[in-house]
C-alpha cells in the first residue's frame, strides 16, 4: 500500500477527531491536585490546585467588592481571595459567607504570591463546598 497525500489527511483527520472527543469525554474527570498548605511554593504558583481546611476568619474589603477568608488545613494557613464576580454568584445561591465560617471546606483555587504571601484565589462560586 502506498502512502499518498489524501491517505495521510484521512488518518490526520481521524486521529485528530478522536483526540478531541477523547478530550470531551475525560474533561469532566479531571480533578486539581490535593495539596497541603504547608508543601505550597513559589512553583506552585498558576496552578489549579484543591485544598481542606477549616475556614477560621473572614473579612470583606472596604469597598465590598471583594473578600479575604483565612484557610486552615491543620499544616499551615493561607488567604482565600475571592473577588468580586464570585461573591454575586456565591450570593445569589443563597450562600452567607458567614456560613463558612469555623466549618470545614474544600476550596480549589489559583496559587497567586502577594507581597511575598501564597495565596489562593477562588475561580468561581462552585469552588467551595462546606463539608462540615
Amino acid at each position: 500500500m502506498e502512502l499518498n497525500d489524501k491517505i495521510i489527511f484521512k488518518v490526520a483527520l481521524i486521529t485528530s477527531l478522536v483526540g478531541i472527543i477523547g478530550m470531551l469525554v475525560f474533561a469532566s474527570y479531571i480533578e486539581p491536585k490535593e495539596i497541603q498548605i504547608k508543601d505550597i511554593t513559589r512553583n506552585n504558583i498558576g496552578e489549579t490546585v484543591a485544598v481542606t481546611g477549616v475556614i477560621e476568619s473572614i473579612k470583606e474589603s472596604s469597598s465590598g467588592s471583594s473578600c479575604f477568608m483565612e484557610l486552615n488545613d491543620g499544616t499551615g494557613k493561607i488567604n482565600l481571595i475571592i473577588f468580586e464576580s464570585t461573591l454575586v454568584e456565591l450570593k445569589d445561591a443563597g450562600n452567607d459567607l458567614d456560613s463558612f465560617k469555623n466549618h470545614k471546606v474544600k476550596v480549589i483555587g489559583s496559587i497567586t504570591e502577594y507581597k511575598s504571601s501564597m495565596e489562593l484565589i477562588l475561580s468561581n462560586s462552585n469552588s467551595i463546598k462546606l463539608l462540615s
